[in-house]
């Protein structure tokens, strides 16, 4: 089976001329189409990050995606300060943008570290080109944030704990299930929401040209799952599923609660333990369950991951139907949200890289003005 790791230091192994006589072709055609969502960070014919936006004189973010501010405290701490507020907001903005820029670090990692410990060739040949692809999400983000604010934020503890577990692992589904599932789910929905979002024009194509390499990435970790989660013992399933519900617990109690930014609070003049103390008695299960109807949640992304993966049995599925309702997601299919943006993002791209279907270009630049 493809999955079967071997040990990252025993280069010897690779050697093994039986390797290349059974090499799985699940993956050839998304390794085949890389060619056609090409982009590079690099050449502004693809996107430009010189322009004239002002972050922190523009109210660029949606209220409710900054959680504080469904607060008490800091909504009355900003009352009278109009301007500050949107400063505020703006350094919101970039520690949601570092915090992305530091999953694509992860997942450049990741995806490297894959090289070293997939037997099937194919999925090697997959794996290196995820991991030219992080590359270049690294180069953009890094590009985008230093043109907005000069330099990113630092990783939050939760997500920096998680990535770290993830690359070091020696497990592969960890690997797998925690990049290609848990980090890309939660990367699709935080790209779907800035996207249509956002009031950041470039912000709106860097995410959409981002989305077209993540879609194929999302798919490599379904391809796996199809083909390994069905043939896991009962014990070995209750090892990964178990898992799951821990990460996406921590992630979603966690992730953007005001502890993981305390410098951005400190900075502004305000208490940290009183924004979580406020942030604690406003951000209530009730409001979770609200922002999970949302096709674009990125909680509900992940879950939504996880289900289509078969990752979820009856045995934990009452845990996650406390925030999601599950006969959605059997109505909505396995499409994810995301891949519509990803396709007329891969048009545009075709226009760019062959000249053909000169028509998208048009259809894509009117899908980013409707998504405003």
């Amino acid at each position: 089976m493809f999955t079967t790791p071997w040990r990252a230091t025993d280069f010897g192994a690779m050697l093994d001329i039986n390797r290349h006589l059974n090499r799985s072709t699940a993956f050839d055609k998304i390794i085949s189409a890389t060619h056609d969502h090409f982009w590079d960070p690099l050449d502004k014919k693809y996107i430009d990050f010189v322009d004239d936006f002002d972050p922190d004189a523009t109210d660029f973010i949606p209220d409710y995606m900054v959680p504080s501010l469904q607060t008490k405290y800091v909504e009355d701490f900003f009352a009278d300060k109009p301007a500050e507020r949107l400063r505020f907001k703006s350094q919101i903005g970039r520690w949601i943008m570092s915090s992305i820029l530091h999953g694509e670090q992860g997942a450049l990692n990741l995806s490297a570290s894959l090289c070293h410990v997939l037997r099937d060739p194919g999925a090697q040949e997959y794996a290196s080109n995820q991991c030219r692809e992080e590359g270049r999400h690294v180069t953009a983000f890094a590009k985008y944030i230093i043109a907005r604010w000069g330099s990113p934020r630092q990783c939050g503890p939760v997500l920096s704990g998680l990535l770290q577990e993830i690359v070091h692992a020696p497990e592969v589904y960890k690997k797998i299930v925690g990049m290609q599932m848990l980090v890309e789910g939660l990367a699709m929905g935080a790209f779907a929401t800035i996207f249509k979002e956002w009031d950041d024009p470039l912000a709106k194509k860097l995410t959409q040209l981002v989305m077209t390499d993540e879609a194929f990435h999302h798919k490599f970790g379904k391809i796996w799952a199809d083909r390994t989660i069905p043939k896991l013992s009962a014990e070995e399933h209750e090892i990964v599923e178990n898992w799951a519900a821990h990460c996406f617990q921590t992630l979603l109690f966690n992730l953007v609660a005001p502890h993981q930014m305390t410098d951005i609070y400190v900075e502004f003049g305000m208490d940290p333990e009183k924004v979580m103390a406020s942030f604690q008695e406003a951000v209530t299960d009730d409001m979770r369950r609200e922002h999970m109807k949302e096709g674009t949640n990125i909680f509900r992304v992940l879950v939504k991951t996880l289900w289509n993966a078969g990752i979820i049995t009856e045995r934990t599925k009452s845990f996650y139907a406390m925030y999601v309702n599950f006969d959605e997601f059997e109505a909505e299919g396995t499409d994810m949200v995301g891949d519509a943006i990803a396709d007329e993002g891969i048009q545009y791209l075709k226009t760019i890289n062959f000249g053909i279907n000169t028509g998208a270009l048009n259809d894509v630049k009117a899908a980013a003005v409707a998504a405003e």
